[in-house]
């Protein structure tokens, strides 16, 4: 299901940026799909609620995977796009993600440390345990906030940020995300969602300097109504 400007959820705008709740199955911008992405529907939103005649510039400062949900940053303007992602490049945008995961992980906080290698084809990516030609180093830390039956809801900080990091790492521990058929959960969700969302976010506005902390809601299903 295609998200338009009716239901765009957004979470903080103003004249330099705005933030959005991006729905599970909306791409983040345009690929070999042709599906309408999300950065489309934003200009789309920008352009009616202020009148603004010709083109509506926005820039892409991140991404998350199509069946991935929760905050996404756009830039309203070069100046703020170019800040933002020096910032990203500096590490001085953090990051909170939610996963539901299959079972409960023995340990109840942990760091995982991988070498994770990207296979373009497959848009998938294989882990190691040591490095080898064209791997990257891959950190994440987690800790288990929520036990359900058949799952456990985790919150997750990003050291590094590769190719479906998270997803993969959390696989390789015998933990793969809910509904997530690429890197072994054994069912799809309905619409083919993943339980991965990008919850929290801190980050220093790139113009006024104020310190920005936003909390994306999470879907509504049953899975994630329990976690609450």
């Amino acid at each position: 299901m295609q998200s338009n400007k009716e239901n765009l959820q957004i979470l903080f705008e103003d004249n330099h940026i705005v933030v959005v709740n991006k729905r599970a199955g909306d791409i983040t911008q345009g690929d070999k799909t042709g599906d309408k992405p999300l950065s489309e529907v934003v200009k789309e939103y920008i352009k009616d609620k202020y009148n603004k005649p010709g083109n509506v510039f926005l820039g892409v400062v991140h991404r998350l995977d199509r069946p991935t949900s929760g905050i996404i940053i756009f830039a309203r303007t070069s100046k703020s796009l170019e800040r933002l992602n020096k910032m990203l490049r500096d590490k001085n945008i953090h990051k909170t993600y939610w996963a539901v995961v299959k079972s409960h992980p023995e340990k109840k906080v942990d760091s995982l440390i991988n070498f994770l290698k990207k296979d373009p084809k497959k848009n998938k990516s294989f882990v190691y345990k040591k490095e080898i030609s064209g791997s990257k180093k891959a950190i994440l830390h987690y800790k288990t906030i929520k036990k359900l039956d058949n799952y456990s809801l985790l919150e997750i900080d990003l050291e590094t940020g590769r190719h479906h990091q998270i997803r993969t790492q959390l696989s390789e521990i015998g933990h793969p995300i809910k509904g997530d058929l690429k890197y072994g959960f054994p069912r799809s969700n309905k619409g083919g969602s993943i339980h991965l969302h990008a919850r929290k976010i801190q980050f220093t506005h790139p113009v006024n300097k104020e310190e920005i902390k936003l909390t994306a809601p999470t879907p509504n299903d049953s899975i994630w109504n329990a976690c609450k």
